[in-house]
């Protein structure tokens, strides 16, 4: 099937209902928080920091006046992946990621992001000055890749694994079965270190140590697990040749001192290993919350959720949204990621004890 376009043009397969316009691209869990709001909108976990981590990044503060050197961070994050450093292009978060890639590959002819996604991608093409085509996945086979619904003339292709915000974890085969010669294919991979397979062990999906498949950007975040989202720090994982391309849209001295100093803390064996810690616990925590939430009439869990997050089909959404808010509770519309409406909410995933809060709030406001 042919990619869905993100602009109308003749012969387009029919887009999603839109309400009012275009999804709003730039908005963000953060936009739904605010004081007094128990925060199920914002994938970011909210635990201590750990002193492996707070040590180095409080000894950063003491080099300020120097300016920041990536390259032992760099061969830090190198060595976790089984890379050579000059595969890896640190970043001010994956965000950044996204601008560089949008503004290095402007002779990209037909990029494509596969939808439902993290729409900073597509918008950082779009400011880039890129005609941006989308393909659909869909709901009612669990947002699955299909690897055959991707244009073959795209040759810059971007998707996240597992994706925000659907929390589908695609299989690696089918993410490279993506990858050819002159295409550039970006996995997001801001939330493979929350994944975990049946044994414990971590990122099952991922294609961070792949060296093998041309045109591959792998693109990572410390955001999410380690409560780093003021820090800004994230990676790139690709070709040599490719990265140099993006580095040379960078400004100087792009990433901290501080978020240098936690790159390298969380690229450590001993960090991976709590990495995986945590991403068993929040394994049980997802489950309780699917259960719970399924368990209500009217609410549908679509597909099976694998990371920090799930997403949720309500009748009137927008509403029940806002009932939540009255009430306390924020938690993620769906209808600003294109391919879904406004009868989907993100939910994050937290503790037991807030997920029996939340959907007991929750239970009471769709019986009302």
């Amino acid at each position: 099937m042919r990619a869905q376009p993100a602009e109308s043009r003749p012969g387009a397969e029919p887009g999603p209902a839109r309400h009012g316009s275009e999804p709003d691209l730039h908005h963000h869990g953060d936009a739904e928080v605010g004081p007094g709001l128990v925060d199920l909108a914002v994938n970011v976990r909210r635990d201590a920091m750990p002193d492996w981590l707070a040590d180095p990044i409080t000894a950063a503060l003491g080099d300020l006046a120097a300016y920041p050197d990536p390259g032992p961070a760099r061969a830090a994050v190198a060595a976790r992946h089984g890379r050579p450093p000059a595969e890896v292009l640190l970043t001010a978060g994956a965000a950044e990621g996204f601008v560089l890639i949008a503004r290095a590959l402007t002779g990209a002819r037909r990029p494509v992001v596969v939808h439902p996604q993290f729409t900073e991608p597509e918008a950082a093409l779009r400011a880039a000055g890129h005609q941006v085509d989308r393909v659909l996945l869909d709901a009612a086979d669990g947002f699955r890749l299909d690897p055959d619904r991707v244009p073959a003339d795209a040759d810059l292709v971007m998707i996240g694994n597992p994706t925000n915000p659907t929390s589908v974890l695609h299989p690696a085969a089918d993410l490279a079965a993506l990858a050819r010669p002159g295409r550039v294919l970006v996995v997001d991979e801001a939330f493979a270190d929350t994944t975990v397979a049946p044994g414990g062990t971590g990122e099952p999906e991922s294609l961070a140590a792949r060296r093998d498949l041309s045109g591959l950007l792998v693109v990572r975040s410390l955001t999410k697990t380690w409560g780093l989202a003021g820090l800004r720090v994230g990676y790139l994982l690709g070709e040599a040749a490719l990265l140099e391309r993006l580095a040379a849209a960078q400004p100087l001295w792009a990433v901290s001192t501080p978020a240098l100093a936690a790159a390298s803390a969380c690229a450590t064996p001993v960090a991976v290993e709590a990495e995986r810690a945590v991403a068993v616990r929040l394994a049980a925590d997802r489950e309780h919350l699917v259960a719970r939430l399924s368990a209500l009439p009217g609410v549908r869990v679509v597909g099976r959720p694998a990371s920090a997050f799930v997403l949720v089909h309500v009748p009137g959404a927008a509403d029940v949204r806002l009932a939540l808010r009255r009430r306390g509770w924020a938690v993620r519309r769906g209808d600003t990621f294109p391919g879904l409406g406004p009868d989907w909410l993100r939910v994050a995933v937290r503790d037991p004890a807030t997920t029996d809060a939340f959907t007991e709030v929750l239970t009471e406001i769709l019986e009302a």
